[in-house]
């Protein structure tokens, strides 16, 4: 993907032997190289298809949004915008356990028709190169595949569309690390969109509509399969689930309502479209659960075929296991008999 950059400038946030934060501020922004474009691109690459990303809006008070208003508007160049941000963002930074040296990447960029200010915090590693003269050097780099305090700004939806609650997004970081509460806090923004409860939402809506339509037990499971073979798509492509191009896929109910109509018409309030989330749209086609020292995963459809559920006792019955497990299961009962 091409991508046109209008600004590209990296800050340096270290960490004090007392944790206190500093910060090192570039003089001026990266010369538009092809290095500096490889950079971004790979920027944008990863950022794209990272999963689980947040969304959020700015609050009306949100310092930041009058800081971005006046950089769109001429009255703050991209230096200014720069400084102001990754001071505030050291400010934010040093209340989390989590803040450490890094690189603050901040660009604004052009992709798709789409305008997009991206703002992160990358990783430095060392890593070792062989010289011409076939010496080696230690060197370090950016780790782009690893980050994950990041944000990006759809300029474009944002200046266009006042009514939107997903133009920032930001990725969730790792189990434990409260990163969506940082990067709400540093730019002054509240949740917006819910990806993971629009994908739940989605999944129920499929469920009653399979029973409204009064679908049998391989008819619902074809078209569960359907479903989750779309978002699986979606996913892989790096976009999103569009609700009306899903519902041209499926079949229409007796009636003759295709899926978007009865979404809207039931009040399932899904948004026109929204990132896949594979976890949720996972159980679509298959049955997962784990805890105290059991693992459980199968196909949907063979449920009442191969494995039955009994709720009264809590019992799960499988008939016919899998080859694998069958052969060690065995061997274990044999060396048992051995003793």
């Amino acid at each position: 993907m091409t991508l046109t950059l209008s600004n590209v400038i990296l800050h340096q946030i270290v960490k004090q032997d007392d944790d206190s934060l500093n910060v090192h501020l570039r003089d001026g922004p990266l010369p538009l190289t092809e290095q500096t474009e490889n950079l971004m691109g790979d920027i944008h690459r990863v950022y794209h298809a990272k999963a689980g990303k947040g969304f959020a809006l700015f609050d009306t008070e949100s310092d930041f949004q009058q800081w971005l208003k006046a950089y769109r508007t001429g009255e703050l160049d991209f230096q200014a915008l720069s400084e102001k941000a990754v001071e505030r963002l050291r400010a934010e930074l040093a209340k989390y356990p989590f803040a450490d040296n890094g690189t603050l990447v901040m660009a604004h960029y052009r992709a798709l028709a789409t305008d997009y200010l991206f703002i992160g915090v990358l990783e430095s590693k060392h890593s070792l190169r062989v010289t011409d003269e076939l010496e080696v050097n230690a060197t370090e780099y950016l780790d782009v595949s690893k980050m994950d305090i990041a944000a990006r700004i759809d300029l474009s939806t944002w200046e266009t569309d006042a009514e939107s609650n997903r133009y920032l997004s930001f990725i969730k970081g790792r189990v434990g690390r409260k990163v969506a509460d940082f990067f709400l806090d540093f730019l002054q923004a509240e949740v917006g969109m819910d990806s993971k409860q629009q994908n739940q939402v989605l999944m129920q809506a499929v469920e009653d509509y399979c029973d409204d339509a009064r679908l049998d037990k391989e008819e619902k499971n074809n078209y569960r399969k359907q479903v989750f073979d779309y978002c699986n798509d979606q996913l892989k492509a790096g976009d999103e689930v569009v609700v009306k191009e899903l519902a041209g896929e499926l079949p229409a109910t007796p009636e003759g309502t295709d899926f978007y109509q009865y979404a809207n018409q039931q009040g399932y309030e899904l948004e026109e479209q929204f990132p896949a989330d594979r976890t949720t749209m996972r159980k679509l086609t298959k049955f997962v659960g784990a805890g105290g020292g059991l693992s459980v995963n199968f196909d949907a459809m063979l449920l009442g075929e191969r494995v039955f559920y009994d709720p009264e006792t809590d019992t799960l019955t499988i008939k016919g296991t899998p080859p694998n497990l069958r052969d060690q299961l065995q061997r274990r009962l044999s060396s048992r008999d051995d003793d």
